[in-house]
């Protein structure tokens, strides 16, 4: 049963409406307000393709609607986002309202749903959502799985480890000094007998840790496998970029998403990455200071091709000396690099391939 709650208004059916959106794992509680400002009303909906349907149905029957603000596009709220992308809705991404905003009306849905709607109308939110519904989001999804797979194995190889110095002394000895690979497949070769004593159960715990590290590593490597395909799929000329491998160019696509031409210019993309100098002048003293906000896993792969171009690239070495002798720190220019490549970065992004974007297209 939905639930509504909707003011007595006249006829509004051509007038332009703005749609906001609270979302939650289970439901979504969407208001409708006026070019003016007035709420004609608000009401949830499940979080289900035949409740996308309703919410949408209902927000136009209120007027001609073009604009959505929607919180969470990018976890709760994303699959509400396609729906509204593929109605041909302009769809603009929420933050939470402020905290003293909500100490003064109080916290409910239908306000934070409002608040979502009024912030479009006001100009406050402006940056449009990403679709999440081309290959970025396969290389997120693909990313995600990684992440969670190199912790496991990370965990399971400090595991055998510890395991491995309560060994049996003789089994120990033997193992001494090889390599993490030649470590990893001895143990996973062992052949243990029943495990009745602490001397067969640490060699059967040796074996099950080597074995599940494989597995492990064989999973990663194709993640990888994956993940480079798609990035080469969507824009295959950014693994060409110097210093960028199929990590820093995931985490980099992944703040862009699969719409990189919602960001403004390439000031915009240095911003959501964290490399953008902020304003820090009071008085007589001018200057600026580190950007510490922004999506950190693309300032941490920005910095990542910096270091690998200064440890390879002449140009980049030299670049940083001359800053230096300009009087710069080295921290202060390798922020200069970090921007120098967010904005190379964002030309190659919103420049891909044609023919790979007209793929993408049709598939």
């Amino acid at each position: 049963m939905h639930q509504t709650a909707q003011c007595g208004h006249t006829d509004t059916s051509d007038e332009t409406v703005v749609l906001g959106v609270d979302t939650h794992k289970d439901a979504h509680v969407a208001a409708v307000i006026t070019v003016q400002g007035m709420a004609l009303g608000s009401r949830s909906f499940p979080t289900t393709a035949a409740g996308y349907q309703d919410l949408l149905a209902w927000a136009r029957g209120l007027g001609t609607l073009k604009r959505a603000g929607v919180e969470g596009t990018s976890s709760y709220g994303i699959a509400l986002t396609r729906h509204l992308h593929a109605a041909g809705l302009q769809v603009i991404e929420v933050n939470q309202p402020d905290k003293a905003h909500r100490r003064r009306r109080g916290k409910t849905d239908a306000i934070d749903a409002e608040a979502a709607a009024q912030a479009v109308l006001s100009g406050r939110a402006a940056a449009a959502a990403k679709t999440g519904d081309g290959h970025v989001e396969m290389v997120r999804m693909f990313k995600t799985a990684k992440s969670s797979a190199v912790k496991s194995r990370a965990q399971a190889i400090n595991q055998l480890k510890a395991v491995l110095v309560r060994a049996d002394p003789a089994l120990r000895e033997s193992l001494t000094g090889l390599s993490n690979p030649r470590l990893i497949r001895r143990c996973a070769d062992l052949s243990p007998a029943a495990p009745t004593t602490a001397s067969t159960a640490a060699d059967y715990t040796l074996r099950t840790l080597a074995r599940r590290i494989l597995n492990l590593t064989e999973e990663i490597n194709d993640l990888n496998t994956q993940i480079t395909a798609a990035i080469t799929a969507f824009c295959p000329q950014l693994l060409d970029c110097y210093g960028v491998g199929p990590d820093t160019a995931a985490a980099l696509l992944i703040a862009a998403g699969d719409n990189p031409h919602r960001l403004r210019n390439q000031a915009s993309f240095a911003a959501l990455c964290g490399a953008s100098p902020i304003e820090a002048s009071s008085g007589k003293t001018h200057r600026h200071r580190l950007n510490r906000g922004g999506d950190r896993q693309a300032n941490s792969a920005l910095y990542m091709i910096v270091i690998a171009r200064l440890r390879w690239d002449t140009r980049t070495r030299a670049y940083v000396a001359k800053r230096q002798t300009e009087g710069k720190t080295r921290r202060e220019a390798i922020r200069c690099l970090k921007r120098y490549v967010a904005r190379e970065i964002y030309q190659i992004i919103t420049r891909p391939d044609p023919q790979a974007r007209t793929q993408q297209a049709v598939a």
